[in-house]
């Protein structure tokens, strides 16, 4: 495993690399430029010129991937267009409130959709099924800024039940424990509902198959009982497709939601993409691609560990 791990590791390093120039032309294909925030239009003709050369963007493009990698090299991301802050900075005070909201929805969509989706597979063909299948569909189909908005409209405007929106209530004494929850309430329901949805079919569908099994039929004919069968044989063995699916969740924990975060006002690394996108903010950009194709190597590489944890016959070499 230590060997496999390694090679692993050496791999990611030119796939990282050609990650960030991929990014990079994306975003140097992006109409407009940064300098266009500190443009006078009292100024003179030659004014565009003396922005660029302050933020480094006229000079070649390969000359200013360079620089950036250099910095990277150096545990730098650059400062921000707008804030002229250390990227790092920015992404530190986003990161926090992301994987709060991400975490807590992943938590909350995992306890519903694993038990539900068992239930399912054991009740197959029945009632019980097609309603877990209908609705499984449901939060999978509805747009994540249509369920958010209607939730708002209904909850938050009709009923004022809860907040509209953002982190904390700003001013009044917001910000306690309770106040946070009240904010979490609609954005983890949104998420969770589209998050669970996708994994309640993986987990009837691997459920299905195990339950169907020879050495299932056997445990029965053995006498154990149901919970043991289902929990301890079946279940285990339907574990690896949800192992997969859990992992690429888990790349998303840094990646934000960036839709709900949107609806929501969440500042999380989500708003602040739609943010950078807006104010052409492209060193942060830059920034939260990297944070987010880490977060893939990462989860590709604990899927890797959990498929051995979970099914002993898997060996890395």
């Amino acid at each position: 495993m230590t060997t496999y791990l390694v090679r692993r590791l050496l791999i990611s390093i030119p796939v990282l690399l050609g990650v960030t120039v991929l990014n990079f032309a994306i975003i140097q294909l992006a109409p407009g430029s940064p300098a266009d925030l500190y443009l006078d239009p009292n100024a003179g003709p030659d004014y565009r010129e003396r922005v660029e050369a302050a933020l480094g963007l006229d000079q070649p493009v390969l000359v200013q991937y360079w620089n950036w990698l250099s910095q990277l090299a150096r545990g730098d991301l650059g400062l921000s267009y707008v804030s002229r802050t250390p990227v790092a900075d920015v992404l530190a005070e986003r990161i926090g409130p992301t994987l709060l909201l991400m975490g807590l929805s992943l938590v909350v969509a995992y306890a519903i959709a694993i038990p539900v989706g068992i239930l399912a597979a054991k009740k197959k063909g029945t009632w019980v099924d097609y309603t877990v299948v209908g609705g499984a569909f449901f939060g999978v189909s509805v747009p994540n800024f249509f369920l958010g908005l209607a939730l708002i409209y209904i909850f938050s405007l009709q009923l004022g039940w809860l907040p509209t929106g953002n982190m904390v209530t700003i001013g009044g004494g917001g910000g306690g424990l309770v106040d946070r929850i009240l904010h979490l309430i609609l954005p983890v329901t949104v998420l969770s509902t589209a998050i669970a949805g996708n994994m309640v079919r993986y987990v009837r569908a691997s459920m299905v198959d195990a339950l169907s099994e020879d050495y299932i039929r056997t445990a029965h004919a053995k006498g154990l009982a149901p919970k043991v069968v289902t929990n301890k044989h079946a279940l285990r063995n339907a574990l690896i497709p949800i192992v997969t699916i859990l992992t690429v969740d888990l790349a998303g924990l840094l990646g934000g939601a960036i839709v709900s975060e949107q609806v929501f006002q969440w500042p999380g690394l989500g708003l602040l993409t739609i943010q950078s996108i807006s104010s052409r903010d492209y060193s942060v950009l830059m920034g939260i691609n990297l944070v987010a194709a880490l977060a893939v190597f990462t989860a590709n590489i604990l899927a890797d560990i959990l498929y051995a944890v979970v099914d002993p016959r898997i060996e890395y070499r």
